[in-house]
Order: structure tokens, then sequence, then C-alpha cells
């Protein structure tokens, strides 16, 4: 599964660096490191939406306050 966040600056300003950070944390603690390839990309081009995640081709919206539920539907969930 490939996980990509948006570290533009827009995403930046909304906590892309604590999404990642997390994200890194949970795959990390759910001994996942070998079915999640967590990468990073510069604008997505909804950048009103941000902090832009997607999971495959999938696309979301992911907050700080968010991330721990998005890891557990979109990610935990579909391995």
């Amino acid at each position: 599964m490939k996980v990509t966040v948006c570290i533009g600056s827009s995403c930046h300003i909304k906590g892309s660096r604590s999404v990642v950070e997390q994200l890194q944390y949970l795959i990390a603690e759910n001994h996942l490191g070998d079915k999640v390839d967590l990468g990073g990309t510069f604008c997505m081009g909804k950048c009103q939406q941000g902090v832009c995640v997607t999971v495959d081709d999938a696309f979301f919206s992911v907050t700080p306050d968010t991330v721990t539920d998005f890891f557990e539907k979109e990610v935990k969930a579909k391995l």
C-alpha cells in the first residue's frame, strides 16, 4: 500500500509535518513497515482541502486531529 502526504506550502501550514510524524509512528507501532510505503510529494492541486493524502490512488483530506481515525479506517483496515 502506498500512502503519500502532500508537504507543499499550503498543506505544511495546515499540519502536514504532524500528519507525517503520526503516520510514521502508527505504521511502526502496528508493525506495518513492510506493508505500507509512506512518502511525501509537493502540491497535489487540492490546496483548499489539505492536508492532502492519497492511499494508492484514493484522495483524502486529513488533519493532525483526524490522522488516527484515518489510519484505522483507510490504512490498517484495508491490509
